[in-house]
């Protein structure tokens, strides 16, 4: 396997399946099935999880919340969806551990670095909610952050199409998709792949990051594995 540690990152919206609002069950076991093949292969993996599919932050702020009061509603959106694809991994036989950003001791641990290393290292999946527990800052840069502090070898980013396309594929049927591009094109074109902070974060510690059809079964395993699949930023 070409990987030894990954950090998967979700977004809150792929949890939803065909569904416009809330978690589809059926699509949250089948990303618990393709994680339970990977990990069978020996990765070690960990998962950061957005919101966006209960509460997003950043929405609310634009109708006259609070911005942070929001961002924090957002964050126990996560916390939700953690647990949601917690039990989807214990259901099909994954041992798992959920830590939050934010103390919440009655459903997950608090988030410590070295505690959750060595659950990893003792073959644990591990998933990380509540973001980096302080507003103003998205889940994909928690991904990044938490991938660099558990010294992960690439950032996963699952998503609902195949890669980083020159405009977004669902609205603009011309848009051509990348193989692989530098963090420098992702800035200078604008490209909405994470928000600036987490490119720079992965950018600046020379962490990978690739973007893929996680909905596509098996695509999890073929990246794993090793295979050109979805857009490497780099």
């Amino acid at each position: 396997m070409k990987y030894k540690r990954i950090l998967l990152k979700l977004s809150g919206e792929s949890l939803m399946g065909d569904q416009q609002y809330g978690i589809d069950n059926k699509q949250v076991l089948q990303y618990a099935q393709d994680i339970k093949s990977v990990r069978e292969k020996g990765i070690e993996i960990a998962i950061v999880v957005g919101g966006g599919n209960i509460f997003r932050g950043l929405s609310a702020e634009k109708s006259g919340m609070d911005r942070a009061q929001a961002d924090y509603m957002g964050m126990l959106a996560t916390v939700i969806n953690c647990m949601a694809l917690q039990n989807a991994l214990e259901t099909v036989g994954v041992e798992t551990r959920l830590q939050s950003a934010i103390k919440m001791e009655q459903v997950c641990e608090p988030y410590i670095r070295r505690r959750a290393m060595h659950h990893l290292e003792e073959g644990k999946i591990v998933i990380f909610g509540a973001g980096t527990g302080n507003p103003y800052f998205t889940t994909d840069t928690a991904a990044s952050l938490r991938a660099i502090e558990i010294k992960a070898d690439v950032v996963l980013k699952g998503t609902r199409v195949d890669g980083i396309y020159t405009a977004d594929p669902e609205k603009d049927p011309t848009a051509t998709r990348f193989d692989e591009i530098s963090f420098q094109e992702v800035y200078d074109k604008g490209l909405n792949v994470m928000d600036m902070t987490a490119i720079t974060l992965c950018q600046e510690n020379n962490l990978p990051i690739i973007v893929f059809d996680m909905n596509k079964e098996g695509n999890f395993m073929k990246i794993a594995s090793g295979e050109q699949i979805g857009t490497l930023v780099k």
